[in-house]
């Protein structure tokens, strides 16, 4: 294990560590919507509205912020990025209503946009063949941070003000932009390369001869559709059930407290394994989970989904964003990240109304059609990672270039 960790440069090591207490202060999101409806006062379905766009703002943000960081380097988008987001973050108790249309989508847009850079640096700063290790690294610390953030930010409401837990969020992120402006190479690896070679392709054209890649894009959309109703109509589900908001919030440290014990483990543990065939693997444990449900939701279903869940997370999240990385050429590794960063979180804005929209007219059907979607997304992996040979993409990426001498990415 230890041997796997020293593969891991000093950036990451250090960028690890901004992660941590960058996640220790970042609990405005999870308060948000009940500031907005108690603290201002406003109905449930302006604050949804607003909650919403915000939502669209960060997924934008990690669409995004690879392609930027691609042409002006992911280290400035990292600092301009989290600067941005943490000055709105501050703004946030000031601003009249009208405002609270705008400031948030704007402040999750860039924070979405340092999201894609800081897997971007990851990604080109760690050599191929370490990246798994390296971004398991960045989740543990991100989910060390997490796990210590929302129960602070209670603390912070119930002891001072919401005003309090936006002015700590706030200065936090202004903090770790300025953590990381200092301890981040201004030179060397953190730069892009510049467009590549002249006939070097775009990232279309990267994807056309990287068709696994393609196929993990759309399966793990699918999948963040299907992981994140345990955000959304689970509760709602457990509730129904006669399953309370407290055995909820168990499930969750469940699923948190695995993540932090065995992510790391098992990532190195599994480092030299074919990346396809374990994230098509986990896949099918998120489906598996939900399965459970389908034949009834109690206690012990729930407790027996959170396991399969937590298990599937563990396999597939570090496993597919390392193997985006290692599938990039140079020049669009940013790019490459963005979009992986985009498609692994579309959930937070795409899975509560489709989800919900589904329970409502036909409850029953939720947790049936979800393991079905899973399913079938981790089935098409293994197809995926069965059928795919070393080397192919690359003969056939140079052979297209040869042939276009153009980019068209």
């Amino acid at each position: 294990m230890l041997r796997g960790l020293r593969d891991i440069p000093r950036t990451v090591w250090l960028l690890a560590a901004g992660q941590f207490f960058n996640m220790v202060v970042a609990f405005t999101f999870v308060y948000f919507f009940v500031y907005l409806t108690h603290e201002r006062g406003l109905s449930v379905a302006q604050a949804g509205l607003i909650s919403g766009i915000g939502g669209a703002g960060q997924v934008a943000g990690n669409f995004t912020g690879g392609w930027f960081g691609d042409r002006h380097g992911h280290r400035r988008v990292l600092l301009v990025g989290s600067l941005v987001s943490g000055v709105g973050v501050l703004s946030l108790p000031v601003l009249p209503v009208a405002l609270l249309y705008v400031v948030p989508v704007l402040s999750q847009y860039a924070g979405g946009c340092a999201r894609a850079a800081n897997g971007a640096l990851v990604a080109v700063t760690v050599p191929e063949g370490a990246r798994r290790q390296g971004f398991a690294v960045m989740r543990f610390a991100g989910n060390a941070g997490f796990t210590v953030g929302p129960p602070l930010g209670a603390l912070l409401i119930a002891q001072f003000s919401y005003g309090v837990l936006f002015v700590v969020d706030g200065v936090g992120t202004l903090v770790f932009a300025a953590y990381a402006a200092r301890v981040l190479p201004s030179r060397g690896v953190v730069h892009p390369v510049a467009g590549g070679a002249p006939d070097a392709p775009g990232v279309f054209a990267a994807l056309r001869v990287r068709p696994t890649v393609v196929v993990l894009l759309g399966a793990i959309l699918v999948t963040d559709l299907v992981y994140r109703q345990q955000y959304s109509t689970l509760p709602t589900d457990l509730a129904r059930h006669g399953l309370d908001t407290g055995f909820y919030g168990w499930l969750l440290a469940i699923n948190g407290g695995l993540i932090l014990l065995l992510e790391l483990p098992v990532t190195l543990a599994l480092r030299g394994r074919r990346p396809l065939l374990i994230i098509g693997g986990g896949v099918l444990l998120v489906g598996a989970g939900y399965g459970v449900l389908a034949f009834g939701v109690g206690a012990g279903s729930a407790l027996a989904m959170m396991g399969l869940l937590t298990a599937g997370e563990i396999l597939y999240k570090t496993p597919a964003t390392a193997y985006v990385a290692d599938s990039a050429p140079a020049h669009v590794q940013g790019r490459f990240q963005s979009l992986y960063s985009g498609v692994s979180v579309s959930g937070v804005v795409l899975s509560a109304p489709l989800g919900g929209a589904l329970y409502t007219a036909a409850p029953g059907a939720l947790w049936p059609v979800c393991a079905v979607l899973a399913g079938g997304a981790g089935v098409l992996l293994l197809v995926a990672g069965r059928a795919a040979r070393p080397g192919v993409s690359r003969t056939k990426e140079v052979r297209s270039v040869r042939e276009t001498g153009t980019r068209t990415g």
